[in-house]
This record gives C-alpha cells, structure tokens and sequence, in this order.
C-alpha cells in the first residue's frame, strides 16, 4: 500500500466516525494539504508534528471534528499558524468565506502558498495582529493560542452581533470559563471525541450576551 493510500484511508476512517461525509475530492485536497505541510515544515519549522499520519490526525480530524459547529457564511481563523483549523474546514466548506489570521511572517508565506497551491479562491491571508484585523465574521475560530478573555479582548470586535465564537481547547478550561469579559456568554461547552487522539479536546461556544439581552427588550 503507498504512502498516500493508507493516509487516504487513516483520514476515510476518521470522517466516518465524525459522520462526515465529504466527497472524493475533498478528500484529495486535504491530502495534498498535508503533502504541502510536509515539504515547507521541513525548512520552515510551521509544526512539530513531523509524521504525515500524525497529521492528519491532530491536523485535519482534529479540525474537522468542529464542521458541524461551523455557521454562516464568513470565518476567521485567529493564530491560524500552518492554516488550522481554517484551511481544512474551508476546504470541507468552499462556499465558506476565510480569513486566515497570523502576524508570523514566515507562516504568513506558507499560507499564500497553500492559498494558491490549493485554489482556495475565497480565502485571503492577513499576515498582522488580530487586535489589526478589520470587518465582522459570522463564526470566528482559535485554537487555544491564548485564554478566552485574551482572545477575546484582542478578537471579541470581529464577532458579529449573531455570531458564533469556537474556541478549540485541551483540557475542560473551568478557569476560564469563570473570567470570561463582560458582553459574552458560553452558548454551549462540547467535549469533541477525535478518532486516534489520545488527549482531551472541547469546543467552546461563545456569543454576545446584548444579543439576547437585545431581545429580551424587544419582547
């Protein structure tokens, strides 16, 4: 069996336990996400996780373990680093809208490539501090570079008023949960099971509380 093979079937196996159900294509496209990853991190250092079955195992499932939780039309990854989770999920969702957020120059050049390598039209990269980024985004993305009052006191602006917030986190973060900044609430806290990850992982979902202190005053 190749290389590329068993991946294809380590990732066929993972998505069937997510129950998604993403086409041949797609499929292929994230293979060669991962082909990208494995030739730039060579020199540019963009993961320590050197193993291709190891990515697409912390990498693409643990990604797309959140799809279903993915809303709306237009996303931002914050600290994507090497494009995670936010080119994985839109190359699950093309129609999505990404913005792929990270002040690393050197990781910032990866992500124009792989932008181009992989024809992701509709994803644009902004190499600068979120605190930078402009515009409003229906489901904003971050997977555990900072606490939830950090991330959102840099990032909470670009939350649009009916949004979705997913930060992806290890450990149940009960600590954080407790500090988070006024105008925010936990809409809901999900364990995530990712197929072949030996470690915890939660999906934590914020929104605006004025959205429904909004509509508690219109009712």
């Amino acid at each position: 069996m190749s290389n590329r093979e068993a991946l294809r079937q380590r990732l066929r196996a993972g998505l069937t336990t997510l129950k998604l159900d993403l086409d041949d294509s797609t499929i292929e496209r994230l293979l060669d996400y991962v082909d990208l990853l494995l030739r730039w991190n060579a020199a540019y250092n963009l993961t320590a996780v050197r193993d291709p079955g190891e990515m697409v195992t912390r990498h693409l499932l643990d990604s797309l373990a959140v799809l279903p939780h993915v809303t709306g039309n237009t996303l931002a990854d914050l600290g994507t680093g090497a494009g995670i989770p936010g080119i994985p999920l839109v190359l699950a969702r093309p129609e999505l809208t990404v913005h792929l957020v990270d002040s690393n120059g050197k990781k910032a050049r990866f992500l124009r490539e792989a932008v181009r390598h992989l024809h992701l039209s509709s994803t644009r990269v902004d190499e600068c501090r979120v605190e930078a980024v402009n515009g409003e985004f229906d489901c904003i993305t971050a997977r555990a570079f900072a606490t939830l009052a950090d991330m959102l006191a840099w990032g909470g602006h670009l939350l649009a008023p009916a949004g979705r917030w997913l930060a992806l986190k290890g450990r149940f973060p009960q600590d954080e949960l407790d500090k988070l900044p006024v105008g925010f609430v936990i809409d809901a806290v999900h364990r995530l099971d990712v197929p072949g990850l030996d470690a915890e992982r939660h999906l934590v979902i914020i929104r605006r509380s004025d959205r429904v202190d909004a509509g508690r005053m219109g009712s």
